[in-house]
């Protein structure tokens, strides 16, 4: 049986308002979720991901009001990141009918926490979000990955929406986190994040040899054949986008369709 690949539309929340921005600054607004997620429903997207951008800088917890909405409302998945650093913060999220949790910042700091996460819920249940960065001064011991332009660079985690440096090798914490029990990863490359360059291939690539549990691609796309590219060439299990969504460049049904076109196995 072959595994159909996912689409999923991304909603960065902000303030209980989708934003988008490039490189995670220059937030536009882009409406309310609810509606926004209601409409990606109809048009038959896999799942929806929200992401409130701005709770662990701010040091506070998911808008659990707009996931109680949006899972009265929504026939789909839905998985919830963004400030979530305890069981108790999972539960609350779970709870308020969210699927999957998705932690980033607080599984860096305590790697436990995914261990727990999944012992309690399930792995299917928890999500580890990692944020990267090239970083071009090769150390030892860390992935080299060669690029299109013949450089090689390693990939490091970022955290607390791309403004902070971990050393963490990305490669090497992706393994770590399918052994810890994440269900799935969300990789989202800094680089290439609301350029509408295309995903980051070599970094997706690597990830998704790396692990057994599906990965999700993200950050970058801008065109219909750059969905196609993350699947092709980064073996990615699902990808992720937002503003060619959420502007109204293209339907989640219209990436299906050209997907389905090129030999990609889609639900339509």
């Amino acid at each position: 049986m072959v595994l159909t690949k996912r689409i999923i539309p991304c909603l960065d929340l902000k303030d209980g308002r989708v934003v988008k921005g490039t490189h995670f600054v220059g937030l536009r607004d882009a409406g309310d979720p609810v509606a926004l997620a209601q409409r990606y429903n109809e048009q038959g997207a896999d799942e929806v991901v929200f992401l409130d951008i701005a709770a662990t800088r701010e040091g506070r917890g998911a808008i659990i009001d707009v996931i109680q909405r949006a899972a009265d409302e929504l026939f789909l998945p839905l998985t919830v990141g963004g400030g979530i650093r305890t069981i108790d913060d999972m539960q609350q999220i779970l709870r308020a009918g969210a699927d999957k949790v998705s932690i980033n910042s607080s599984a860096v700091k305590d790697p436990e926490l995914i261990s727990r996460g999944a012992e309690r819920f399930g792995t299917q249940a928890i999500v580890v979000a990692i944020d990267v960065r090239r970083n071009y001064e090769m150390e030892p011991e860390k992935n080299p990955i060669p690029l299109a332009d013949g450089r090689e660079c390693w990939y490091e985690v970022v955290t607390h929406g791309g403004s902070r440096a971990t050393g963490l090798d990305a490669v090497a914490w992706a393994r770590e986190a399918e052994e810890r029990g994440a269900g799935e990863i969300l990789l989202t490359s800094m680089e290439t994040d609301g350029t509408r360059e295309g995903f980051d291939i070599p970094i997706t690539a690597a990830v998704s040899a790396a692990v057994g549990i599906p990965v999700v691609a993200s950050g970058g796309v801008g065109t219909l054949e750059h969905f196609y590219d993350g699947f092709a060439k980064g073996k990615a299990d699902a990808c992720l986008a937002a503003s060619v969504f959420h502007y109204g460049e293209f339907t989640v049904r219209e990436v299906k369709e050209y997907l389905a076109g090129r030999g990609i196995p889609v639900r339509l």
